[in-house]
C-alpha cells in the first residue's frame, strides 16, 4: 500500500523534473525512492526490491535509495550491474564513501564486460551535521561544529582522486558517468552556529547538496561563498588529528552513526506502517507484509 502511494507521488515528481533531466543529459532532475529499511540486513532482498521498484516506476530519473551499510554494499554493486540508478545513503566517512564508490565501479566494470551500456547514474550521500551533534558535549569549544566539515572535506578529496585515477578514466572513456558525491544533513543543528554553515563550507564542483528548505531560504537571504572546496581536502587531515587528540575515535563514531541512522530509518518506517494500518483499518503485520513481502 505504501509503495503504491509512493510510486504515484514520485513518478509525478519525476515527470515534473523530466525536462531538467533531459536538458542536463541526465545530470539533474532526479527523485529518490528508498527500499524498505527492514531490508537493511538482507542483500538479496534489497537487490530484488530495487530492481522491482525501478521497473514499476518506469522513469529514467528515479534513483532507488540503498544504505551503504556492509550488507548494502553488495546490493549496490548488483543493482548497478542490473541497470538500476542508485542513491547510496547513510555514508558517514571516507571509508564508507570508498566502499560505495568501489561497489559502483565494480558494477560498471561488470556491465562493460557483459557488453551492456555503462552509463548508469549514482550518487553517494555523506551525512554531515550528525557528526557535530554527536560530539557537541565532548569536545572543546573551538572544535564545535567542525568535525562534519572535516569529514566531508576528506571524502571530497577521495572523490576527486578517484575521478582522476586511471581506473576511472578507463571507464569514463567507455562512456560511464561518475558517481557524484552528495552532502546530506546540511541543516545546522546548533542554534548558536550559522544557519548556512555547511552550505558555505562545502560548495564544490560536481557535487550535490540536499539542504533543508529552511537552509535553502537562509542561504538565498544571507549566505556567502568564499571559494570552492579545495580538491586536496584543505585542512581536513589537520582538523581530524585535532579531534583524535580530543579523544574522538572517528572510525568508531562513523560506525555508530551509521547504525543509529539505519535504526532511525527502521523506527520511522514502522511508525509509518502503523499509521497506514490504522487509517486502513487493517492490522500492522498485514500492511508490513504487503510492503516488504
Amino acid at each position: 500500500m505504501f509503495f503504491e502511494l509512493a510510486l504515484e507521488d514520485l513518478t509525478r515528481a519525476a515527470d515534473l523534473l523530466r525536462p531538467i533531466h533531459d536538458a542536463t543529459d541526465g545530470g539533474d532532475g532526479w527523485v529518490s525512492l528508498e527500499v524498505s529499511p527492514l531490508l537493511a540486513g538482507d542483500a538479496q532482498g534489497t537487490i530484488q526490491s530495487a530492481i522491482e521498484l525501478h521497473a514499476r516506476a518506469q522513469r529514467p530519473n528515479l534513483f532507488i535509495k540503498i544504505p551503504g551499510t556492509p550488507e548494502g554494499i553488495p546490493a549496490i554493486e548488483e543493482s548497478i550491474f542490473a541497470g538500476v540508478p542508485i542513491n547510496v545513503t547513510l555514508l558517514f566517512s571516507s571509508a564508507h564513501y570508498f566502499a560505495a564508490a568501489e561497489a559502483y565501479i565494480r558494477g560498471i566494470e561488470r556491465r562493460i564486460q557483459a557488453g551492456r551500456d555503462p552509463r548508469i547514474a549514482s550518487i553517494a550521500s555523506i551525512f554531515v551535521s550528525r557528526w557535530d551533534k554527536a560530539v557537541a558535549d565532548t569536545v572543546p569549544g573551538e572544535l564545535r561544529n567542525r568535525l562534519g566539515i572535516a569529514v566531508a572535506k576528506r571524502a571530497y578529496r577521495d572523490y576527486r582522486e578517484l575521478l582522476a585515477s586511471p581506473r576511472w578514466q578507463t571507464l569514463a572513456a567507455a562512456g560511464a558517468s561518475p558517481q557524484r558525491l552528495l552532502f546530506a544533513s546540511t541543516g545546522t543543528k546548533d542554534p548558536d552556529a550559522s544557519d548556512t554553515l555547511y552550505v558555505e563550507a562545502l560548495a564544490a564542483p560536481d557535487t550535490l547538496n540536499t539542504m533543508p528548505e529552511k537552509t535553502l531560504h537562509a542561504f538565498a537571504d544571507h549566505g556567502q561563498l568564499h571559494g570552492a572546496l579545495a580538491s586536496d581536502g584543505g585542512d581536513s587531515d589537520a582538523m581530524l588529528a585535532r579531534f583524535r587528540l580530543a579523544g574522538v575515535d572517528v572510525n568508531a563514531l562513523a560506525l555508530t552513526l551509521q547504525r543509529e541512522g539505519a535504526q532511525s530509518f527502521v523506527e520511522s518506517w514502522q511508525a509509518l506502517l502503523q499509521r497506514i494500518a490504522e487509517k486502513s483499518g487493517g492490522r500492522h503485520d498485514t500492511v508490513q507484509a504487503l510492503c516488504v513481502g
